[in-house]
């Protein structure tokens, strides 16, 4: 349990003498170098230098052996997979882009492959020597089928004999996870809801989605499907029926990407020809920097974030109204792109459409938070399994 400490206070506070260590852990000098030396000669910590800058003789420092362990993690959508390194600390290493447009079927498992072995040869390192993977995909493997569900738009990840042949094609263990789950991992850790057990991460960007942290923990559901509020059937828009089929629901079609557009062409606001999400975020954006300005498109720019903001919080109302959740974070890059000034606006819709009064805050995880996500998942096992097997 020392040992453990002692490595997570490196993670957390980088570089520490051993009094520094022996002060925040409670242990005496004797104890702490002792503990040092059993974690150095187990590859875990290196000596880095010493301490400057104070009365005194100088003091060796220690850090965490940034080598111990490499992780992996992959960021999947239909355009392309993003795939990064990070090494045991979490600083990541690595990094390589592979795009899939129009590709699928068997393809599948050498473009995870592909991917892999990039980010792994940009850290200077081979696939071997990872410890493990995370993916991250649309929609959800089905733990009692292992297909994957929910993600109709997601070309070749279908088939059900996928799972197996990408484990038999990768030495190291792999996870797979939502990648809005992820999303809500990276907040969890990193971001703005560190601090809290219960919270919703409300995500938008090419589709609309949730996830669920209860107790600390992500809440997935029987087959992995929790949070796929797009489905939603919510009013202001025509009944869905056969979603999965559709690949869409009320709540997708009232406030996902596509809508955005839409409600600027109602007001008379010029929209670009781009992706419906780079549309609606370019919107959006522009909406919120116009807040406070008079003449022009600027009176149509508020009503456009008005109307976004009274329809995310139809389907939010929903929400909140099953889980009571305490904290609501904003994510994905269309809600951000609309600002604070989009966040108070929903906030002040659902004051007025839920019972309960969650807080609403921005995602603090704005660089690619799946793939951070990911990482972050890779990292909190691998730490566990490599820091408590080597100490010892």
């Amino acid at each position: 349990m020392n040992d453990r400490a002692a490595l997570d206070l490196l993670l957390a506070h980088g570089p520490l003498s051993r009094t520094r260590i022996g002060k925040l852990t409670g242990l005496s000098k004797p104890t702490a170098s002792q503990l040092l030396a059993r974690l150095e000669a187990a590859g875990l910590v290196v000596a880095t230098g010493t301490s400057e800058g104070r009365p005194g003789p100088s003091a060796q420092l220690y850090a965490v052996n940034a080598s111990a362990a490499h992780v992996a993690a992959l960021d999947v959508t239909p355009e392309r997979i993003v795939a990064a390194v990070a090494d045991i600390t979490g600083a990541e290493a690595g990094r390589f882009e592979l795009r899939t447009p129009g590709r699928g079927g068997q393809d599948v498992v050498r473009q995870v492959l592909a991917s892999v072995d990039g980010a792994a040869k940009d850290a200077g390192l081979t696939r071997a020597e990872l410890h493990r993977v995370v993916i991250g995909t649309p929609g959800a493997f089905d733990p009692n089928t292992g297909r994957l569900r929910y993600a109709s738009h997601l070309p070749g990840w279908h088939s059900p004999a996928l799972l197996d042949e990408l484990a038999a094609a990768l030495p190291m263990p792999v996870d797979y996870e939502n990648d809005v789950n992820l999303a809500a991992v990276a907040e969890q850790r990193l971001g703005a809801a560190r601090e809290d057990q219960d919270f919703v991460l409300l995500w938008n960007q090419e589709g609309i989605g949730a996830a669920l942290v209860i107790g600390g923990r992500l809440h997935r559901g029987w087959t992995g499907g929790a949070g796929e509020i797009g489905f939603l059937p919510v009013p202001g828009t025509p009944l869905v029926r056969q979603v999965a089929k559709a690949n869409s629901g009320g709540f997708q079609e009232l406030a996902g990407a596509q809508a955005v557009p839409g409600i600027a062409k109602s007001l008379g606001i010029d929209t670009a020809e781009q992706p419906y999400a780079e549309m609606a975020a370019a919107l959006l954006r522009r909406a919120a920097e116009a807040e406070g300005e008079e003449g022009g498109d600027a009176e149509a720019l508020r009503e456009l974030l008005r109307q976004t903001a009274q329809r995310i919080a139809t389907g939010l109302a929903a929400v909140v109204a099953v889980l009571d959740p305490g904290l609501v974070v904003l994510s994905g890059g269309v809600t951000c792109a609309g600002g604070e000034p989009l966040r108070s606006l929903i906030q002040s819709e659902l004051a007025e459409l839920a019972a309960s009064r969650p807080r609403l805050v921005l995602g603090e995880v704005t660089e690619q938070p799946v793939l951070r996500g990911a990482l972050e998942s890779a990292l909190a096992v691998t730490r566990a399994e490599v820091f408590d097997t080597s100490a010892h």
